[in-house]
């Protein structure tokens, strides 16, 4: 199994998602948790993420950490020295793998770009760039801030200074055919290194678009349209010899976000920032944790207490299952039998239906065998009534997009 093969996980295992809150402006299409402030108390800030990581080391003794991922919100916006501090402080609380991945997101304006030796410097050795689109239609209609060129610009400066970089495409926008996108995915394909991330373009409730989309003002291609962008995706990204091993994700075999994976295999993972949530498991429980959403109250909680948990709930493990199998069957290579064993005791005979898994094996969307649990490309088109046939039997298929 390339996944679990290219990176392996087990109950030491710990990765840290730290969340910078704050962009230039709000994208019409993002729900993320992200804010635009023109005013920043970098060093109040600075302290605050440090003095959490160190609430969380202190609940995660023995652990091996892996990877660190920077993410909001736009972390490119970040003083080099903060994410030097925090990757120190890291380093100084847990154990850290020898080759540890530490990803930082970044869009590729201008000003962002010209601090990326300043990000490699301080630790960063894998870069996550915001394209979105190699288009100029495509960038002004989600909202972006930089032009094709930047783009291009910014990439190729990446790649220079870091030993691993990505960058993210949104595709099945409005007005967009799959010629073009094909047209824009071969231009991609003559940038992109060892990884890609393709998105469709999802309305998620509280954007702009979601308005827009509401009132008729936004229209999205068709069903079957979308479909096709997405085997158009898979197609020509694995000729390239960059093929899907998630839903979204495509990349070289052994360059697989390693960050992402500890989520998709249900290993556990500290959250720190505004809003960041973790999972961590001990005495036979996992629990859940969520920190304060806002960023001055959670700033506010973390000088007071020392972090902004808000809330810290055991799951039950039916709930636990549910995770397991909505992150392992987003992969290709799915969830190996090993894998279910060490997190549930149990084989998947033993946690799903056994009628459920036979009717969606017989209908080409499921795959079970000595190796583990996966869905087919069929199936992953349809993962969310898939999850619901497989978790309550009575559930129908029917298709659905790929999401985040």
């Amino acid at each position: 199994m390339r996944s679990s093969a290219a990176f392996a996980v087990d109950a030491r295992t710990l990765g840290l998602y730290v969340h910078w809150p704050f962009c230039r402006s709000k994208c019409p299409y993002c729900d993320f948790n992200s804010h635009v402030e023109t005013a920043i108390d970098q060093r109040r800030w600075r302290d605050a993420l440090v003095a959490e990581i160190r609430h969380f080391a202190a609940l995660t003794p023995g652990r091996r950490l892996q990877t660190i991922f920077f993410g909001g919100g736009t972390p490119s916006l970040m003083p080099p020295e903060t994410v030097a501090a925090v990757i120190e402080t890291a380093r100084a609380c847990w154990e850290t793998a020898r080759d540890i991945e530490i990803t930082l997101e970044a869009n590729p304006t201008s000003v962002e770009a010209a601090r990326l030796s300043s990000y490699r410097a301080a630790g960063v050795g894998r870069l996550s760039l915001g394209v979105q689109s190699l288009d100029a239609e495509g960038l002004a209609a989600l909202g972006r801030e930089h032009g094709v060129d930047e783009a291009i610009e910014a990439i190729a400066a990446a790649q220079a200074l870091f030993e691993r970089v990505s960058f993210d495409l949104i595709y099945a926008r409005p007005g967009q055919t799959r010629q073009g996108w094909r047209r824009e995915l071969g231009r991609a394909l003559e940038h992109a290194g060892t990884h890609l991330s393709v998105y469709q373009l999802t309305i998620e409730p509280g954007t702009v678009f979601h308005g827009l989309h509401r009132r008729g003002e936004l229209v999205l291609p068709p069903d079957d349209e979308q479909a096709g962008f997405f085997e158009d995706t898979r197609s020509m990204l694995a000729d390239a010899g960059l093929p899907a091993y998630e839903i979204s994700n495509h990349a070289r075999p052994g360059e697989e976000c390693r960050h992402n994976l500890i989520y998709w295999l249900s290993a556990d993972y500290a959250g720190v920032g505004p809003g960041a949530h973790g999972r961590i498991a001990g005495e036979g429980r996992t629990t859940a944790f969520a920190q304060r959403r806002a960023p001055e109250a959670w700033r506010a909680a973390v000088e007071t207490a020392g972090h902004a948990t808000v809330s810290e709930t055991v799951l039950e493990p039916s709930e636990r299952l549910e995770e397991i199998a909505m992150m392992g069957l987003r992969l290709t290579d799915g969830i190996p039998r090993f894998r279910l064993a060490a997190l549930t005791g149990r084989q998947p005979e033993a946690l799903f239906d056994a009628a459920a898994l036979e009717r969606l094996s017989a209908g080409g969307f499921l795959e079970l065998d000595d190796r583990g649990l996966r869905a087919t490309p069929a199936g992953r088109q349809r993962l969310d009534a898939m999850l619901a046939a497989l978790l309550a039997p009575a559930a129908s298929l029917r298709p659905a997009a790929a999401s985040r």
